[in-house]
Formats: structure tokens, sequence, C-alpha cells
């Protein structure tokens, strides 16, 4: 039975990622380490804690003890870091704790598949380790060989994880693969970010906080299309290469608010336009051509109805966010 480590699986992605490899993979064993941080949370890993093939430990990836001791324990054939801090805001208002966490306890982990001789290490990157686009420009998009041009700490971070994962691989010919994919939307997506805030908010019918004008352009994708691309590019991407995965969704974030207050039935005057966040990028695009042409993956959702889904979660899952949103998710943590 082959191993997967899934770094930061208590968290959004990654949480997504760890429930569809289980129910697509009989005989994996999947190894949850998650540091249960304030984004990280047991109640999006409930539905599959009985499965005999899931595993959870505590760990955080910065701890090389800790790290190297479940790797000798587990053994595992591949391994899928998710684990980051990601939140744009908080980089700004803290940069140390991102460089920590996604720099160098992306270098232990390397360090780690390199003496336990892995199959695979698999980096989860970000589209926005490209930087920003013009919103006028609409004909350009980001390609696996656009050059770095990070905006924050957080996407900073990242792109320096990048690099250090492609060095490994260079220098030590350990069997890497990185995928850069567009703003992901879905179930169990903590509260803080856009699609669940809003939704959230307009729930207790709530101020809608939107930055500046709303005018900023994300390109989205449906969460389990992510793990899909994931999934093929762990077990069929060429070693060594970067692949985009985005979902030719781009919607301006007013526009998204807006069918959020649509499909809940509430009114637009909730929308509370803020300050501008400092460097906040105009517009994100991925060209994803490599991926469709060499694994023959593309998104299976459209926005529309990805987004009904989502809000849909949301109205039946409260429990999963009000226990977020009381702080009562802490209560099991160490």
């Amino acid at each position: 039975m082959d191993t997967v480590i899934v770094t930061g699986g208590a968290g959004f992605i990654g949480g997504n990622f760890v429930h569809y490899m289980l129910e697509k993979y009989a005989d994996y064993r999947i190894v949850c380490a998650d540091a249960l941080t304030y984004a990280g949370d047991l109640e999006t890993l409930a539905p599959v804690s009985a499965n005999p093939h899931f595993v959870f430990e505590k760990m955080d990836i910065t701890d090389r003890a800790s790290v190297f001791n479940l790797f000798d324990k587990v053994r595992p054939s591949f391994v899928v870091n998710f684990a980051a801090e990601s939140h744009v805001d908080r980089s700004i208002e803290d940069p140390e704790i991102f460089l920590k966490t996604n720099v160098l306890g992306t270098q232990v982990l390397l360090d780690a598949c390199r003496k336990y001789g892995v199959k695979r290490f698999h980096q989860v990157s970000t589209d926005e380790v490209y930087g920003d686009l013009p919103l006028d420009r609409p004909d350009l998009l980001f390609s696996e060989i656009t050059p770095l041009h990070a905006s924050s700490p957080y996407s900073a971070s990242k792109a320096a994880a990048d690099l250090l994962v492609l060095a490994y691989f260079r220098t030590f010919q350990l069997p890497v693969t990185i995928s850069r994919c567009s703003n992901n939307y879905g179930p169990y997506h903590f509260p803080e970010k856009l699609i669940p805030l809003m939704i959230v908010n307009a729930l207790h019918d709530k101020p809608l906080p939107v930055y500046g004008e709303g005018v900023n352009v994300r390109d989205w994708l449906y969460v389990k299309d992510h793990c899909a691309a994931i999934d093929l590019i762990l077990h069929r991407g060429k070693l060594g290469e970067v692949y985009n995965v985005g979902g030719h969704n781009e919607v301006r974030n007013i526009d998204i608010v807006k069918r959020i207050l649509s499909l809940l039935g509430k009114p637009e005057s909730l929308i509370t336009f803020v300050k501008d966040r400092a460097g906040h990028d105009l517009r994100y695009a991925i060209d994803p051509s490599k991926i469709q042409r060499e694994l023959g993956w593309s998104p299976e959702t459209r926005f529309e109805d990805g987004l009904r889904k989502t809000v849909q979660w949301y109205l039946e899952n409260r429990s999963w966010w009000e226990h977020i949103l009381d702080g009562s998710y802490r209560n099991g943590k160490v």
C-alpha cells in the first residue's frame, strides 16, 4: 500500500484533496499532517476520520525532528505540500511567519524526501507568484515561463519555495513537480476569504466589505477540479516541471459579491466599499494549456454551477462555519 503524506490537509484545499484521494484510491493510505493553526480545522476531516486508510498527525512542517520522525514511521511514496500561510492581508501584517512556514518548512520537507527516497514531492503553489496583469489587456495570461514578480510577502514566500523546490530537483535530482493554481472556491473554505466571507456576512445581514471599487479580477476554479489536476500531476506529470492550473473563469470581485447576494436573495445595499489593500494585484489569469495538452486535464465545473453548489454547501453546513466564527473550533487544538 502506497502512503501519501498530505501536509496542510486540515485546511481548505488540502482537506478537499484528502477527501478526493480517499474516495478515488482504495489502496492508498493518506496521512494528513497539519499544525492546526488558526485556519486548520479537524471538523474538515470529520467525514473521513473513521476511514481505516486515513491517519492524522499534528505536526508543524518547520519542526525538523517531527517531520523526520513521521517520514521514518510511515515511509511515504508521495508527499503533497499544501501547508502554507496563505492570507495576503495577514502577510502584510506579519511577514515573518510566512517566510518561516512557506520557505523553511518547505526546505525541511525536501530534506526529508531526500533522506527517505520518496517517489514524488509535489509543491502546491499559487498564480500569485507571477504578480498581476493589467485590466485592459485580456489577451495576456500567466504561462509557466512568465517571470516571477511577487507583490506581497505571501506571494514572495511562495515564489521562494518554488525556486527552492526546483533547485533540489537540479542539485539533488529530487523527483519534484509544482502546480500554480488560480483562486479556488468550494466547501470548507475558511471564512476570511472572499467567497465564504461574503456568504456568511450576507446570511447575517452584515456589511459585505469590498476593497476599492471591486474591479480587481481573479480566475476562479472549483476546488474539486484543482484536486483532480494535482492527482494527474502527481502520477503523470514530468519531473522538474511546473504546471499552471486555471479555470478560464475571470470575474471581477464586485460581480462575485453581487452573484452571491442574488443567490441568497439579499439586497446589494449590503455592499460596503473599503480602503483598498496595499499593493493589491489588479488581475490574475492563468493559461492552463500545458496541463491540458500534456495530461488531458480540463475543469469540469462551470463557475455559475460551482458558486451555486458552494452557497448551498454553506447553507447546509452552518455548524462547520459557525463554530469557526465563535472560536469553539480551537477547543480541540493543542
